[in-house]
């Protein structure tokens, strides 16, 4: 029964530094996965890019990233780009943000209930004036079809994953609420040990049926590090990123060295957040 599916919405965030065909590929390939499942109904991908506030090396500014995404996700008709993150003063957590589109996805469920509503109670007023009238027959043990809020999942390469064991760069409990809650999409590459780690750790293991691991058959290693180091050389990235991005990337000269350098020697915004907090040190495990 397709009605019985669940409803997902995939979140990605990250620097999108720029966007390339590999952060447009995650999306088809979780989406194809979790339909193959039989369980889930693919509704809508979100590319959510990171403030200027994360200071990572080399972050240019957010406007230009999140042009870039939105001109890369134009002909998709389910994947699209939320600013709400990237236009945030301060750096916020993963966390916040899977919150904030899921708490998006409620109230705009309230919204349609609502309007959805309206003619029924209006038929209903009708049909106590005229009790004879046609009353339609209900079948047996039939239940009414409850929609129920649809799921925000976290979109992820392995990297992302594997960074939850990086000292001070996650909270725990948001580790911990986000598998728990949300869960997670992790694309990881053949042979890649993601398992392995999900298994030496007791919170990622105790949650493991809400971490889906999509291996990528049809390998793809660029990365937004190698577009930026290819631009510096003066090198071609066409085919690696979509042409719109990089005519974008030309036209505003967006990366050289003196781009790379920004924020050099600057610590993390999480780092810097949570390694005042001592007992955030323990291990995920």
């Amino acid at each position: 029964d397709p009605d019985r599916k669940t409803e997902v919405v995939l979140l990605a965030c990250g620097s999108f530094n720029p966007i390339t065909n590999m952060h447009l590929r995650l999306f088809e390939l979780a989406r194809d996965y979790l339909h193959e499942t039989g369980k889930y109904k693919v509704i809508k991908g979100i590319i959510s890019p990171v403030g200027d506030a994360y200071k990572k090396k080399g972050l240019i500014s957010a406007n230009h990233r999140v042009t870039m995404a939105k001109l890369a996700t134009k002909n998709s008709d389910w994947v699209e780009v939320d600013d709400w993150e990237s236009c945030q003063s301060e750096w916020l957590e993963t966390l916040k943000v899977l919150r904030y589109h899921h708490q998006k996805l409620l109230s705009a469920d309230v919204n349609n209930s609502l309007q959805d509503a309206v003619p029924i109670t209006k038929l209903g007023r009708k049909r106590k004036q005229e009790p004879n009238r046609h009353e339609p027959v209900k079948k047996k043990n039939q239940s009414p079809v409850v929609k129920s809020v649809p799921q925000v999942k976290l979109l992820c390469g392995s990297d992302i994953l594997e960074s939850f064991g990086i000292p001070n760069l996650w909270k725990l409990e948001d580790i911990a609420e986000i598998v728990e809650k949300h869960g997670l999409v992790c694309i990881s590459r053949v042979g890649n040990n993601v398992q392995k780690f999900i298994y030496e750790s007791d919170l990622l293991w105790r949650h493991k049926n809400n971490i889906h691991l999509v291996e990528e058959w049809i390998t793809n290693d660029i990365s937004s590090t190698k577009i930026r180091r290819a631009l510096r050389r003066g090198q071609s990235i066409r085919y690696l990123v979509p042409d719109v991005v990089r005519a974008y990337i030309e036209k505003n000269q967006l990366y050289s060295p003196e781009s790379e350098d920004r924020n050099a020697g600057v610590v993390l915004a999480p780092l810097q957040k949570h390694e005042s907090d001592s007992k955030n040190s323990q291990a995920l495990n």
